[in-house]
């Protein structure tokens, strides 16, 4: 279990990130470049830290599409962005009833965490509205923890989602800061960080991550990991680029299996105590090696994500139960 050329072994990284210290970028980038050889051993390694914080529960979250298409923003990877001719349903936000129909359906999924995803730059007051109304009534007579992911927030807008029930907002970094312009042009990284800072200092617990797969290098994956450690980002969905046909990067060169693993068991090794989740593109990229992936992640979405068709949610149980594993049910606070 040696890093290639170096005196260390990844259980003694193992134990240094359990112990809090942060790994060196070098340290970082041997993970990723380790041998294909010794990917057991990684993962073996990686789950040493996931069992020490959160023994072997998987967190399920649920996304639901509340508003579809209609963005003005040039995100190469998106499939609802306004420079993709990709084929998708196009919808203003939904009703009330329909995403708390969506709820109902996560509870059914055994998901703890119900994800209300919304095309755009940032929501309207209409919209927010909207959104706020579903929420209350959601947090009122379901055990359900509810994601808000509606753009970039202002700070009063931010105080009205905590204060309805939302208890996570989500805000991907989704690359890094020096290969941001090639990925977006109609909105900048920066906004993107001060955004998940306001929804922390708002109250809302910060969920952040990545798309892997849009050209970053090595480097660039460590640097993303150490950003998301430093906005001290409570989850962490790691996305695998589905490189979809319409969209500028429909040419990018899918993510291998194995090299998907290393990636997930670097965000492990460097945040070692965050949920990390194995997000958008996980069934095309990690394929037959799916359940590794929960040697490293304690969490993963069910069902379909925004644009693109997810695994049957009994087989993402079944594959649960194969491990060993428990699927963690939420547990909400008591008011």
């Amino acid at each position: 279990m040696k890093l290639f050329n170096e005196g260390l072994d990844w259980y003694s990284l193992a134990d240094k990130a359990i112990q809090g210290s942060r790994l060196t970028l070098k340290e970082g980038t041997a993970i990723l470049e380790a041998d294909d050889g010794d990917i057991l051993s990684i993962m073996q390694a990686a789950f040493r830290i996931r069992h020490h914080f959160y023994g072997k529960k998987v967190k399920l979250n649920m996304i639901m599409n509340a508003k579809s298409g209609l963005c003005p923003e040039d995100c190469g990877y998106c499939s609802q962005s306004i420079v993709s001719t990709a084929p998708v349903s196009k919808y203003s936000m939904l009703d009330k009833e329909s995403l708390l129909a969506g709820a109902r359906e996560a509870l059914a999924r055994k998901a703890g965490t119900y994800c209300i995803v919304a095309s755009g730059k940032g929501p309207t007051n209409r919209e927010l509205d909207q959104v706020i109304e579903a929420v209350q009534e959601i947090t009122r007579t379901m055990p359900l923890k509810i994601c808000a992911c509606l753009g970039i927030l202002k700070g009063d807008q931010a105080q009205r989602l905590a204060e309805a029930g939302v208890h996570r907002y989500n805000h991907n970094l989704n690359t890094s800061k020096d290969n941001y312009p090639s990925i977006t042009t109609t909105h900048t990284y920066d906004q993107r960080i001060e955004t998940v800072k306001i929804a922390q200092s708002h109250g809302m617990s910060p969920c952040s991550g990545v798309i892997i797969g849009m050209g970053e290098t090595n480097e660039e994956i460590v640097e993303m990991a150490y950003a998301l450690r430093e906005l001290a980002a409570d989850s962490i969905p790691v996305n695998f680029l589905i490189p979809i046909p319409g969209t500028p990067l429909e040419g990018a060169k899918r993510v291998t299996p194995i090299r998907a693993l290393k990636v997930l068991a670097l965000f492990r090794f460097i945040c070692p105590s965050k949920e990390i989740r194995v997000a958008g593109g996980r069934e095309l990229n990690l394929r037959s090696l799916q359940p590794l992936s929960l040697y490293a992640a304690n969490s993963i979405f069910v069902g379909d994500y925004l644009t693109t068709e997810g695994e049957e949610v009994t087989v993402d149980h079944q594959m649960i139960e194969d491990l060993g594993f428990e699927i963690e049910m939420c547990a909400l606070p008591a008011v």
